[in-house]
């Protein structure tokens, strides 16, 4: 059978259009007849950054997370100004708004899509080295902390559960594989 023609999206219904994100609902039919209504999260995309200083150690930044109601741990990143924006470019953009750090030596990392089940959002992660102190440009409903680790006490806090953020998990463990293990 081919799977390509099993399912089919017949209409798309906007029902919230926000500043990152717009929420849909989806009419699908399959093969065999069926219809259901399926939701989407349309997202603009975004881009997130592995800073490593001189010494190997991991910039990251401790910010509230409204959909968790706390602090979380992460690594720099933000959502694309606009639809095909290159990620390189928020990539450079976020480092230094949030960390206060900039560079120009910024390597392609992994690509994340975080919730395929319903969210077409695309992260593209870097990793930057070669930092310059700079300044921080946080928006004005941002508090952002800026801590150093190492990898190890990176992944410690991820497989002790403090990390619990996947494109910091995937980013950090990437960077470890592709730079540490070879």
């Amino acid at each position: 059978m081919d799977e390509q023609n099993n399912v089919r999206r017949v209409g798309r219904e906007l029902k919230y259009k926000g500043a990152i994100l717009d929420v849909y609902t989806d009419h699908m039919e399959f093969a065999n007849g069926n219809k259901a209504e399926w939701d989407f999260i349309g997202h603009k995309g975004a881009a997130a950054v592995v800073p490593v200083t001189e010494d190997g150690r991991i910039i990251m930044v401790r910010q509230y997370r409204n959909a968790l109601d706390r602090y979380t741990l992460e690594i720099p990143a933000g959502a694309l100004n606009y639809v095909g924006e290159p990620g390189i470019r928020c990539a450079a953009r976020e480092l230094e708004e949030e960390t206060g750090y900039r560079s120009d030596d910024l390597e392609w990392l992994i690509t994340i899509r975080t919730t395929v089940a319903f969210c077409n959002e695309k992260i593209e992660v870097y990793a930057a080295r070669n930092l310059q102190q700079s300044h921080q440009h946080l928006d004005e409903d941002e508090y952002v902390d800026v801590e150093t680790y190492t990898v190890e006490e990176l992944k410690e806090k991820i497989f002790g559960g403090e990390i619990e953020d996947s494109k910091t998990i995937a980013s950090i463990l990437a960077y470890d594989t592709k730079y540490n293990r070879k």
